[in-house]
C-alpha cells in the first residue's frame, strides 16, 4: 500500500511537471516573442545592466489604448496543447487504474507496475525533449541574429562588465556633450510611444509604420516573424497595455553610435485568434500578463532620431 501511495504520488508529481512545461512554453508572445534579439554593439554579450545598479530615470503611464500586438512562439500553441492533453489523459487513466477507480475495478487496484513507470518515465522525457529543442531553437535564432552584426566583437572581461551607476552618469553626459537638448524624461516617454506604435504595427502585420524606428536587425526578425503569422493565418494582439515604468539603466557611445538601454514593466493582455474564425488559439483575453524588458536604442551620435536596436528579457 505505502509502495503504491509513493508511486502514485510520483506519477502525479509528472503530471504538475508536464503541465508546466506546457505552459512555459506558452508564455509571454508579444511582439518579439518574449525573447532577446538584436544589438547592444559591444555589450551585446553582457546582461543589460539592472536598476539597483543605477539611479533611476522613471516616468510611468497607468493606462494607455489598446494597440494590440502579440506574437506566438514557434511551433503552434494548438499542438503543444493537443499533446499535453493526450499526455495528461494516459497519465490520469493510468493513475485512475492504479487506484482501483477503473471500470470494474474496486479500491484494491493492482497498483503501477514497472510497464506503467517505463512508460511514464518516457512520455516525461519526450516532453522534456520537445520543449527543449523549441527553446533552443530559439536561443539559435537569437545567437545567429548577434553573429551576423557589423559591429559586434569579442566580449573582453572589460566590455562585460556589468554596467554602474558611475557609468551610466557618465554615459549620459556624454551624449549630453554631444545634443545639448537630450533630457531623461523626454526620452523615456519617447520609449513608451516607441513601443505602443511597434505593438500597434505587430498587431496590424504591418511594419510599414513604424519602419524608421527599428534598426536593420530589429526590421528583418519582426519581418520574418510576421510573414510566418501571416502564413498561419493568425493575429498575435496585446489589449489593456499599461506602461508602468520606463527606467533608463545603460547609456554609452562607441563607433560613432549613442546607446541607451531601459528596462520597461508593463502589464496587458495576450492572446492569438484565428484569422477565420477569430477563436481564441492561444493565451488568455481576461488573465493579463506582466513582463519586464530591456529595448535598447541607437543613433549616430549627435541628436538625430532614435531606433530601436535590441530586446533583453530581464
Amino acid at each position: 500500500m505505502i509502495r503504491k501511495i509513493v508511486l502514485w504520488g510520483c506519477a502525479a508529481l509528472l503530471v504538475s511537471l508536464t503541465a508546466g512545461l506546457f505552459i512555459a512554453a506558452e508564455a509571454e508572445a508579444r511582439a518579439g516573442g518574449s525573447r532577446s534579439f538584436g544589438s547592444r554593439g559591444t555589450r551585446s554579450y553582457s546582461r543589460p545592466a539592472s536598476p539597483s545598479a543605477a539611479p533611476s530615470t522613471q516616468q510611468a503611464r497607468p493606462t494607455s489604448p489598446s494597440p494590440s500586438a502579440q506574437q506566438q512562439p514557434a511551433g503552434g500553441g494548438f499542438l503543444r496543447s493537443m499533446a499535453g492533453g493526450i499526455a495528461g489523459g494516459m497519465l490520469g487513466g493510468m493513475l485512475f487504474r492504479s487506484l482501483g477507480m477503473g471500470a470494474g475495478g474496486g479500491m484494491g487496484g493492482g497498483g503501477i507496475g514497472l510497464f506503467e513507470i517505463l512508460l511514464l518515465a518516457g512520455i516525461g522525457y519526450l516532453i522534456y525533449r520537445f520543449v527543449k529543442s523549441k527553446r533552443q531553437a530559439a536561443e539559435q535564432g537569437a545567437s545567429s541574429s548577434y553573429a551576423s552584426l557589423p559591429n559586434t566583437y569579442d566580449v573582453t572581461p572589460q566590455n562585460a562588465q556589468i554596467s554602474t551607476g558611475d557609468d551610466l552618469d557618465r554615459g549620459l553626459a556624454h551624449i549630453r556633450q554631444m545634443d545639448g537638448g537630450f533630457d531623461e524624461n523626454r526620452f523615456t516617454d519617447q520609449v513608451m510611444d516607441i513601443f505602443f506604435k511597434i505593438q500597434g504595427a505587430w498587431m496590424n502585420r504591418d511594419l510599414a509604420p513604424v519602419n524608421a524606428l527599428l534598426a536593420d536587425e530589429m526590421r528583418g526578425t519582426f519581418q520574418t516573424d510576421i510573414e510566418r503569422l501571416l502564413s498561419e493565418k493568425k493575429v498575435n494582439r496585446l489589449e489593456n497595455i499599461a506602461v508602468r515604468t520606463v527606467e533608463i539603466t545603460e547609456a554609452w557611445q562607441e563607433q560613432g553610435q549613442d546607446y541607451i538601454t531601459a528596462l520597461i514593466y508593463a502589464n496587458l493582455l495576450d492572446y492569438t485568434t484565428d484569422d477565420a474564425t477569430g477563436q481564441v488559439v492561444s493565451g488568455s483575453k481576461t488573465e493579463p500578463v506582466k513582463f519586464e524588458e530591456f529595448w535598447t536604442f541607437t543613433r549616430p551620435v549627435g541628436s538625430g532620431a532614435w531606433k530601436l536596436s535590441g530586446i533583453d528579457q530581464k
